[in-house]
């Protein structure tokens, strides 16, 4: 089985090359068959203006990277949707989006893959707040955040606790189905949301998604650091679960 890991990239010098080492280091992930799976990575550059595209040309001078380059920045779902392309295109029976810095941990990824290696999930969408460590920062996020997940929550009937959580994991079935419209942060609820109300075939007839949440652990950047969403990435998320829940 091939794992398409997706990492969208805008201008990640300070950490790239240090979360590729982790990456590497976190090992494929067993199946319960027995064996490993084999993990491959598409880092999609999104037009970034410092080092990060030299250090991707680099990178993937290994054989199990492809790489992605934008030639402007689009915004991270325009470059979720790229890699997704570049993962199904290379043969993945599942991807998993990672980002680029290193607020999230690669050996979580074991854990979030597991419900759909051993067959009980189509979909896994991580969480931070539900038993795993994460590092102390700010309680408006926070608070926005579950604001967020419940406004979607609402609207989708589902009963997650993290919808902005950037590690989600789909199957090949469903990742071809997820036709991305979201160019920036907007990618998160909209694929929440896309996959709520998404069916795939099951015999003859059609089935909603089996959806599995996963803890994982998180140790967030501060702004210094180089966190890049803002108060109006919420404004834009909460356009997004009304659009992606309601009418499309």
């Amino acid at each position: 089985m091939r794992i398409g890991i997706v990492i969208p990239v805008y201008n990640e010098e300070p950490t790239l090359a240090e979360m590729f080492r982790r990456l590497e280091d976190a090992g494929d992930p067993r199946v319960p068959t027995g064996g490993y799976a084999e993990r491959f990575f598409v880092l999609v550059d999104d037009g970034s203006t410092d080092t990060s595209k030299e250090i991707i040309r680099t990178l993937a001078t290994n054989e199990r990277v492809a790489a992605v380059y934008h030639k402007h920045n689009m915004g991270k779902g325009a470059a979720v949707a790229s890699g997704f392309r570049t993962a199904l295109q290379h043969g993945a029976d599942a991807v998993l989006i990672h980002d680029a810095d290193l607020e999230y941990d690669p050996c979580d990824h074991a854990d979030v893959l597991a419900p759909i290696l051993d067959g009980r999930a189509d979909a896994v969408i991580g969480s931070r707040f539900i038993g795993r460590t994460h590092r102390v920062l700010y309680f408006w996020h926070y608070a926005a955040n579950r604001l967020l997940t419940l406004i979607s929550n609402v609207l989708t009937n589902l009963n997650l606790s993290d919808i902005e959580c950037c590690s989600k994991a789909f199957t090949r079935e469903v990742a071809q189905r997820l036709d991305i419209k979201e160019r920036a942060f907007g990618v998160e609820p909209e694929l929440v949301a896309r996959c709520a109300r998404m069916k795939i075939p099951d015999g003859d007839a059609q089935r909603p998604l089996r959806i599995f949440e996963v803890a994982v652990s998180y140790s967030g950047r501060t702004y210094a650091e180089g966190k890049k969403i803002t108060w109006r990435d919420g404004l834009s998320a909460i356009r997004c679960i009304l659009t992606y829940s309601l009418f499309r």
